[in-house]
């Protein structure tokens, strides 16, 4: 707050020094002397965030090199995160909250715990599906949840949609993660959006009807359970593929991309937006910004496999091998609005 106070200070001093000059500036001067009045960002950016350290941390280091914006972070689960920024109120600490999957940064919104953030800069660079309508949250890394299956055990060709796995012929070779993962309670919110509660029940039953084995607590043991034969297809994200094909390239799993003849295959975020009660909502905007344009989206592809939210930006060469796909154009919020009935759904369908 000195440093603002001092800055302040000065700024009107210079103004007043410099009025009688002023009296025949001409335009060129008249842009200078606005752009003296652009505050300096002199104080830290504090964000809130469920990102690990290693994926968080290169980002924020480059951002500050570029800007000479410092920024401070907290690292912890999404809830007990959001917790906090409600019971802290206007006396939060954080600028900016990030954290994955759009249900929770709807439910952070929901909440009233963020801010509206008009920036031409960040429309441009993040599709309006990826973004919050209001602009109180923007996606930063897109995450695919498709098909994986066994590569010696199934034909590509067999598979198509995520409707397609209810088919008896996957009866006994079906695995997935449990239903209280977030990611497959928004994949679902987001069929409710598309296709109604009664179809996407339809669908959930046979999914389960068709399960080789008890839910899986995790991505990886999905993954792990078609190697070793226990299954032949699952979904997962995509990311956590990409990690096992990086240490093993003949690794016998391979992905698919679910729905390309009809709506796409479903997407999902991580993302950030500005909190209600920001201290530094100008160096806050400036991280976001800058975070969606082309070195940050790079680098958020390569430190964990994920695709740009910025549709000019490559995927990195890992992702980029898994081939083009349309994605889901649903607008992500829907994970967080629908996410209750998505939860009611599954239960009905025993989906556990």
């Amino acid at each position: 707050m000195l440093k603002r106070v001092l800055f302040t200070t000065l700024s009107c001093l210079i103004l007043c020094a410099c009025a009688e000059e002023r009296q025949s500036v001409d335009s060129t001067d008249d842009e200078l002397s606005a752009a003296v009045n652009i505050p300096e960002i002199s104080n830290p950016v504090i964000v809130y965030s469920s990102r690990q350290e290693y994926l968080i941390k290169p980002l924020f280091d480059r951002f500050t090199e570029e800007t000479g914006i410092e920024v401070q972070y907290q690292t912890g689960e999404e809830g007990p995160l959001i917790a906090r920024l409600q019971a802290e109120g206007e006396a939060t600490f954080a600028d900016v909250l990030y954290t994955v999957d759009a249900g929770n940064l709807w439910s952070a919104s929901d909440k009233g715990l963020l801010a509206s953030v008009d920036s031409a800069l960040l429309n441009q660079n993040i599709p309006e599906h990826l973004r919050e309508p209001q602009g109180q949250w923007f996606g930063l890394s897109v995450r695919a949840r498709t098909i994986v299956y066994a590569k010696d055990r199934v034909d590509p060709s067999e598979l198509s949609t995520y409707a397609a796995l209810t088919d008896p012929k996957w009866k006994g070779r079906l695995c997935l993660r449990t239903s209280k993962e977030v990611y497959n309670i928004s994949l679902v919110a987001t069929m409710i959006e598309r296709l109604g509660e009664e179809t996407t029940q339809n669908i959930v039953e046979g999914w389960v009807e068709n399960l080789a084995a008890p839910v899986f607590s995790s991505d990886t043991l999905v993954i792990e359970a078609i190697a070793a034969g226990q299954c032949d297809v699952g979904l997962v994200n995509s990311y956590y593929l990409g990690r096992k094909q990086v240490d093993d390239e003949n690794y016998p799993v391979a992905l698919y991309w679910a729905n390309q003849d009809s709506s796409g295959t479903h997407v999902n975020i991580s993302g950030a937006g500005i909190t209600r009660y920001a201290k530094n909502p100008e160096g806050a905007q400036r991280l976001l910004e800058w975070l969606s344009t082309e070195e940050p989206q790079r680098m958020f592809s390569e430190l964990n496999l994920e695709i740009p939210a910025n549709p000019t930006v490559p995927s990195a060469e890992q992702v980029a091998a898994w081939g083009d796909f349309i994605q889901d154009n649903i607008n992500v919020e829907a994970a967080g609005r629908l996410q209750a009935d998505a939860v009611m759904l599954m239960d009905r369908a025993d989906y556990r």
